[in-house]
């Protein structure tokens, strides 16, 4: 008997300490976000206009791919730029119309589609020598008015990879402010604040740019990954290419609007992390101890970190039970490390987010972390299939202002 509380307690105080690291890297990038982040320093001879090849990948999306190419091609930008739409599985009327709009299209054919993959044909597909950046956007992602120009300061500053803030176009849903504010704290802890200590900015997927050339290296054998974006940040780390985060420089996504497509999306998001824990975790500490290379290493603990739903949820199962299991760590342990999870929070959440409609959005948490359990028992489903985000034309809040 002693000894199975001898083991019992040991495995609780391992679980607690996993758990006080998540908290405190959390905490610790929260207070961080709030870091003033330098304007970047532009060489006079670097101020000049580069071309740009605005990528969209488009799988099966006719009735909101027209919408982003107009607006993508009526976007402001005193150089050059394409707007290149890779339409896979898109009706040959839809692809028609992209085509008068004046966006150029390359069709592509998988018998499983990933958006690395259609990036990585697109690139083939087109001259080399052509673009200075590749930018790229999700099918549904309607750019800020300065994104092209601010890009273009980025790159003349030096950087070869740059993330842009991604936003919400709709919150006309409880979900929809609840994956809002998700993104929003992501925002925080992983770009902004990692980008104010020095680190780099975590990729998102869309809005985000890349030199043309050093894009088509990043997606040289990318494969079927469900999280492309999360393959290329390790391969950017190894190479210790620092990523630009541009907080004040917005792409407006289309956020989700009900259970199905949160559990889908997470589905998703968590296979990609544990597939890249298991992958990297390895070559994670021979670049920390053989390479000194920090950025890698922390794209490691990034994957180690709990989906925050969850972590929110094994935070209240272990304070309750703490009051019933002596041996176990004490009840202020664990009230601790919650107020640390809520302070992150708080912390990390943007000001105007702060109104009566979080409340209501708050209120659906328990069935978030439902839809998190969910996604969980579904990891294997993304083996087998492709499981894009759906979107709706159209899907814009008085909120965008382009």
């Amino acid at each position: 008997m002693l000894a199975i509380e001898i083991f019992l307690q040991s495995v609780l105080y391992i679980i607690g300490a996993f758990l006080l690291f998540n908290c405190a890297y959390l905490l610790f990038f929260s207070i961080a976000g709030h870091k003033n982040i330098k304007r970047l320093p532009i060489p006079a001879s670097k101020q000049f206009y580069r071309k740009i090849c605005i990528l969209i990948p488009a799988y099966r999306e006719d009735n909101v791919i027209l919408e982003t190419s107009q607006a993508a091609l009526n976007q402001p930008y005193n150089g050059e730029f394409d707007v290149v739409v890779i339409a896979d599985g898109l009706k040959s009327s839809t692809i028609q119309t992209l085509k008068q709009q004046g966006a150029k299209v390359i069709e592509v054919n998988f018998e499983r589609s990933t958006k690395g993959k259609a990036l990585a044909w697109a690139l083939d597909a087109l001259p080399k020598d052509e673009y200075d950046i590749a930018a790229v956007l999700d099918v549904d992602n309607l750019m800020g008015t300065n994104f092209l120009e601010e890009i273009n300061k980025a790159f003349a500053a030096g950087y070869k990879v740059v993330q842009a803030h991604r936003t919400a176009k709709n919150m006309d849903s409880a979900f929809a402010l609840l994956d809002t504010c998700n993104e929003e704290i992501n925002n925080h802890l992983f770009r902004k604040g990692q980008f104010a200590v020095g680190l780099s900015s975590c990729l998102i997927g869309s809005g985000m740019a890349f030199q043309f050339s050093y894009l088509i290296k990043l997606l040289v054998g990318i494969g079927e990954t469900v999280g492309e974006d999360k393959e290329i940040d390790m391969r950017i780390a190894k190479d210790q290419v620092k990523i630009c985060y541009l907080d004040k420089v917005y792409v407006y996504d289309e956020k989700i609007e009900n259970a199905k497509v949160f559990t889908q999306q997470r589905t998703r998001w968590i296979a990609a992390q544990v597939d890249l824990l298991k992958e990297h975790a390895g070559e994670g500490v021979l670049q920390l101890f053989k390479h000194g290379n920090i950025e890698f290493f922390n794209k490691i603990l990034q994957t180690i970190i709990m989906p925050r739903t969850l972590l929110a949820g094994v935070l209240g199962v272990f304070f309750l039970l703490s009051f019933f299991i002596p041996y176990a760590p004490a009840p202020h342990f664990w009230g601790g490390l919650l107020v640390a999870y809520i302070a992150a929070m708080f912390l990390a959440l943007p000001g105007r987010l702060y109104n009566r409609n979080l409340f209501a959005a708050m209120l659906r948490l328990p069935y978030a972390l439902f839809c998190m359990c969910a996604a969980l028992l579904k990891m294997n489903k993304t083996k087998s299939s492709f499981l894009p985000t759906p979107h709706k034309a159209k899907a814009v809040s008085s909120d965008v202002n382009n």
